[in-house]
């Protein structure tokens, strides 16, 4: 079985790094030829580069590259414009294709837009909030639900012992998400660490991740020693291997795979009851749902967990215990899964 993924993103965010999971997992099975439809300088084909027998096709915009014969048995469009792309290759050899869905935006109320979901051999959506959209969006295509996985940084993690050194005394609280207020809402955090800083000054704030509102955040936090910005960083298993707290404010999230890998390092949670959240986040069970765009709220969420070590240990242990359900390994299976049933439905 040939599988052509379709990643058209220009960046690497959450819905590249969880293609990237998807075709390693399928790659460790070993039973599929897999090539990846993305653009020439995309920051995934630099990370699956080392794949063995992975095969790349350069595709700078949705009208590209149609002309080539990929022989694939089944495309999978992974982001919006790798849908529309996989709509031309149906049309044109009548190529089967399944979208996922990963973000809770509302999709065009078009007749070409729906034409694109109509078409699709089936539909996939990472959260139950997505699922219900999309079923609501198009009818007569079956929307399966199948979960973002958790990045498997904790075995691969590097010595972080200079890194306990240089935060000794702190209590670490982590935030890792692209720097776009809008989205992720990370001012609500810098404001929830201006009132604390006075009252909690062994609390340091960490911000990974860069994006369009990095500047505007920066000067926001500009004035505030608890608080700092680290950019980008390749790394990050080593910071989620210091933090005391991780804090996910998110105005709307399609789901939020980034909590998994808190989980993973057995970091209690405090995030947002917006979009797919709550299916991973069980409020006072796998952590604390606190509502959007509250910095009193995430105060105190936080408060209250620095002042109970053994809530924290529960509520991480919980969620630690949770994490099967969104392995790498099993996200790849149903995938493969569906991939079968998707070339048998067409057949």
């Amino acid at each position: 079985m040939k599988i052509l993924h379709a990643n058209l993103a220009r960046g690497f965010r959450g819905g590249e790094r969880q293609t990237q999971i998807l075709i390693e997992g399928i790659a460790a099975q070993g039973s599929m030829n897999q090539v990846l439809a993305c653009r020439p300088d995309s920051p995934l084909r630099k990370e699956l580069n080392d794949i063995p027998g992975m095969n790349f096709l350069p595709v700078s915009h949705m009208l590209d590259s149609h002309r080539h014969s990929i022989g694939a048995d089944l495309i999978h469009a992974h982001d919006a414009k790798g849908a529309h792309w996989a709509f031309i290759q149906y049309l044109l050899n009548r190529t089967p294709y399944i979208i996922t869905r990963r973000v809770p935006n509302p999709l065009k109320n078009s007749f070409y837009t729906r034409a694109v979901y109509k078409k699709a051999a089936r539909l996939v959506a990472i959260s139950s909030a997505i699922q219900n959209y999309l079923q609501d969006y198009v009818s007569g295509v079956k929307v399966d639900r199948i979960p973002s996985a958790w990045a498997d940084w904790r075995e691969n993690a590097e010595n972080v012992d200079d890194l306990r050194k240089a935060y000794s005394g702190c209590f670490v609280i982590g935030h890792v998400g692209a720097l776009m207020d809008r989205h992720k809402g990370q001012r609500y955090l810098i404001e929830a660490a201006r009132y604390i800083r006075t009252r909690h000054p062994q609390m340091r704030f960490l911000f990974l991740g860069d994006g369009p509102d990095e500047e505007m955040l920066r000067q926001m936090g500009e004035n505030l020693d608890n608080v700092e910005f680290l950019g980008f960083r390749r790394d990050v298993n080593r910071y989620l291997a210091i933090m005391d707290l991780f804090v996910f404010p998110s105005n709307y999230e399609g789901m939020g795979s980034t909590l998994l890998d808190a989980m993973a390092f057995d970091i209690p949670v405090i995030a947002t009851r917006v979009g797919g959240i709550p299916d991973i986040v069980c409020d006072g069970k796998t952590g604390l749902l606190i509502p959007p765009q509250d910095p009193t709220a995430i105060v105190q969420a936080i408060e209250a967990l620095y002042q109970d070590p053994d809530y924290r240990r529960r509520l991480a242990a919980n969620a630690r215990s949770q994490l099967d359900n969104y392995s790498p390994s099993k996200m790849a299976r149903r995938y493969m899964d569906l991939y079968q049933e998707a070339i048998a439905g067409r057949a």
